[in-house]
């Protein structure tokens, strides 16, 4: 099955970034995803099939953060729903390339419904990315 077959609608989001350059070198290198198209002020994204676009945009608002399972989560914040060898192999290319955890890689909600391993981080723009894997897929939207 391609991209294209998938049951699951691909997702088209994008972000601003200050620095294309860096924002090159985070998404295409140390993350590994393939670059698409790109003009001077923007760069597409595959992220795991889904189309996104690094945006160049000088001026952020301010970010905030909720406190989840005795952490503090940057807001807004985006990702994917890994499978957990994906995670850990994410989780250790980014310690390989040096990133700075937000919050570290770790299992949240441990013992309870919707269990699962969750890592936040920021771009060189201040994104903050969150990346997080199931063991039990149909707890993704446990209640």
């Amino acid at each position: 099955m391609t991209v294209l077959d998938s049951p699951i609608p691909r997702f088209h989001l994008a972000v601003p970034v200050d620095d294309l350059a860096a924002a090159r070198r985070f998404y295409g290198d140390v993350l590994g995803l393939e670059q698409g198209r790109s003009a001077d002020t923007w760069v597409d994204w595959n992220l795991h099939g889904h189309q996104f676009v690094t945006h160049l945009a000088p001026g952020r608002a301010q970010r905030t953060h909720n406190p989840v399972d005795g952490h503090d989560v940057p807001v807004p914040h985006f990702g994917l729903v890994l499978t957990i060898p994906a995670f850990q192999q994410l989780a250790e290319r980014l310690r390989a390339a040096g990133t700075e955890f937000v919050i570290e890689p770790y299992v949240r909600f441990a013992g309870q419904k919707g269990e699962q391993r969750t890592m936040f981080f920021l771009d060189p723009a201040g994104n903050a990315l969150e990346f997080k894997a199931f063991a039990d897929d149909s707890q993704v939207f446990a209640a």
